[in-house]
């Protein structure tokens, strides 16, 4: 499995980017597709995920920080995750990661990054004033 985020870049704050991430190989259609991001010399922390519900369901989950200005998206044909970042703040600036799962992770269970077994390099967003 192979995953390659794209998307990153340097904008102010109020601006806005769109991270993607593509998946190689695997099956994740019926698990999670997540976000987290990583601060200089702070720990990774989960941003957003995609949790499958079931059926053609899928329900979204956020870190209450980013509640309303980002949403993430995926599409299953194009093992592809995406992640709409609205009205950036400085306090955003991370580098992101995308983490899917092959199986549906319990609500409680989607914010630890040890339930994730798979990483891509991560992209770099900066956001300043």
């Amino acid at each position: 499995v192979q995953l390659q985020a794209s998307g990153g870049g340097q904008v102010q704050t109020g601006g806005f980017l769109r991270l993607s991430c593509v998946i190689s190989g695997g099956s994740f259609s019926r698990g999670v597709r997540a976000w987290f991001r990583q601060a200089p010399g702070k720990e990774r922390e989960f941003v957003a995920a995609s949790n499958w519900n079931g059926g053609a369901s899928y329900l979204a989950y956020y870190r209450d920080s980013v509640k309303g200005r980002f949403t993430i998206s995926r599409d299953n044909a194009k093992k592809t995750a995406h992640l709409q970042m609205n009205r950036l703040k400085e306090e955003d600036t991370a580098v992101y990661y995308c983490a899917p799962t092959a199986n549906r992770i319990n609500s409680g269970g989607l914010r630890s990054s040890d339930r994730y077994d798979y990483w891509g390099q991560g992209t770099l967003v900066s956001v300043s004033s």
